[in-house]
């Protein structure tokens, strides 16, 4: 595989790729699929429940029909007629070798669309095929490498990524593009400015981890010494926010707008625990003006933007995990703090060192009143664990929802009301699960029910893979490819869900 340097972004032997490897992927995918459709068929009919009405499994269009084009986008999945998985989509690589890395930061999908980053380049599959490098419906090259992704899409399926000017080493995160995502067309591109701001053994500390992301009609960046927003549509700048002796270190964006404020205090001494603070402010997205601002206590080490509206975040009194939770009202005061009890329950946030996205906590999801988190593992040799419900006004425990023995159980997202969550297998004996969870009455209903080849198992750690769910389907995405010890080895990147009535009524047309 190659994304690497001009003049081509692929190497001549992933162009020439071996046909007969290619069928041999193929055959594969099918056998897996047939395989697993023969268990549900013959000796699992216990996977096929009654559907909630008359469904296909894609995106409820009448929830989101309530939401403008400029609006980041809130879909409410609606449960398949047929809950059996069958493959949707496939991205896999057969050439790298040893030593070989690329970065692969950020996944999005529309309802024909995979898009995905790769070092430099972003590249949109069409959902429905067996993928390798060369099969994209289209392929935008930037100037320079990723460094900034957010995972916000608007209603149009739109987006914005920060990019380098070039790839010398050393080059700042210094760019920003907003791309269609079915079409692959950069519809604008701007630069950000140097924010001058640091440390003394790096001045440039700031600006090399700039962060994006969206809310209403409005992409917003923090690049160190302040707070760019522009205009969705046209790419012209609304505003610049700066706070003196406190520099702007990531936003959370989506119905509305916090950033992050990472302040120094010079007098409190070198070394000192006490010498950096933070804030978190809420902005309006089209004027830049103040809402109101929080000022976390003293003792904490580093704050995380779990949710705009309403207004949560993870904070951290050790080096790196999240200690606490807390919840403010509309005009930041606080609400409630819900401590994660010596880690019984985890509140896990990305860390990438190259980049930054302060609102990036896969397994913390937020809505219907309450934050939801998933316990530690539990259970020897039988793994199990649960989701737990909090409810935001008062930090008390509202709905807990076991895994069962064998299982583990991953907040998704919000859908509606509902709760999605990944139910996977311990024993890879039982299939894994797309699961809806009721937070008012504690009902779990089925989406979809899949079973996953050895090749697969590693994409759903959501420490190293992107997980999303998006118009019925479910994907796993690498964040970065690493080549074999030795030799060549043939790896899944991105692997694509869907119900099997779907599957095959794209096959039949």
């Amino acid at each position: 595989m190659s994304f690497g340097p001009p003049p081509s972004m692929y190497t001549q032997s992933a162009l020439a790729a071996d046909g007969r490897q290619r069928n041999h992927r193929k055959k594969v995918l099918f056998l897996v699929v047939g395989a697993l459709l023969a268990v549900l068929l013959g000796g699992g009919a216990w996977l096929f429940l009654p559907a909630s009405g008359d469904s296909d499994g894609t995106s409820d269009k009448s929830a989101a029909a309530a939401q403008g084009r400029l609006d980041v986008r809130e879909t409410v999945e609606r449960r398949p007629a047929n809950v059996a998985g069958a493959m949707a989509f496939r991205f896999s690589v057969d050439d790298m070798s040893p030593g070989e890395r690329y970065e692969m930061p950020g996944m999005w999908a529309t309802d024909k669309i995979l898009a995905k980053g790769i070092n430099r380049t972003l590249v949109g599959f069409r959902i429905g095929t067996d993928a390798a490098v060369g099969d994209e419906e289209w392929n935008l090259r930037l100037s320079g490498p990723l460094c900034g992704v957010t995972r916000r899409v608007t209603v149009e399926n739109r987006t914005a990524v920060l990019f380098k000017e070039d790839d010398a080493q050393g080059a700042l995160c210094d760019r920003l593009a907003f791309v269609d995502l079915d079409t692959g067309e950069k519809l604008w591109e701007t630069g950000l400015p140097t924010s001058g701001l640091g440390t003394v053994s790096d001045p440039a500390e700031y600006q090399r981890t700039p962060s994006v992301t969206l809310t209403r009609a409005t992409v917003v960046v923090t690049w160190g010494g302040g707070s760019d927003a522009y205009d969705m549509d046209r790419g012209k700048r609304l505003w610049r926010s700066t706070a003196g002796e406190c520099a702007h270190m990531g936003a959370a964006g989506g119905r509305a707008l916090l950033v992050r404020l990472e302040c120094r205090d010079a007098g409190a001494g070198p070394g000192s625990s006490d010498a950096l603070t933070y804030k978190v402010r809420e902005l309006d997205p089209r004027s830049g003006g103040t809402r109101w601002t929080y000022s976390v206590a003293r003792h904490v080490k580093d704050v995380r933007l779990v949710s705009a509206d309403p207004a949560v975040l993870a904070t951290s009194a050790g080096d790196a995990e999240v200690t606490e939770l807390i919840s403010l009202d509309g005009r930041g005061g606080h609400r409630a703090t819900i401590a994660l009890r010596s880690g019984q329950y985890l509140g896990e946030c990305t860390d990438e060192t190259d980049r930054l996205s302060v609102e990036d906590c896969p397994t913390i999801v937020v809505g219907a009143g309450q934050v939801f988190l998933r316990s530690k593992e539990t259970g020897d040799p039988h793994t199990a664990n649960w989701i737990v419900g909090f409810d935001l006004a008062t930090g008390k425990t509202v709905k807990k929802f076991e895994s069962g023995q064998d299982q583990l159980l991953y907040p998704l997202r919000m859908s509606g009301d509902r709760l999605l969550a990944l139910r996977e297998s311990g024993d890879h004996i039982s299939p894994m699960g797309l699961v809806a969870l009721d937070p008012d009455t504690g009902e779990e209903t089925p989406y979809l029910y899949f079973d996953l080849p050895v090749e697969g198992w590693t994409l759903t750690d959501m420490q190293e893979s992107d997980v999303l769910v998006q118009d019925g389907r479910l994907f796993f995405g690498v964040k970065a490819a690493t080549g074999p010890d030795k030799g060549k080895s043939w790896q899944w990147l991105v692997l694509g869900v869907e119900s099997a009535a779907r599957s095959a009524g794209s096959a039949a047309r």
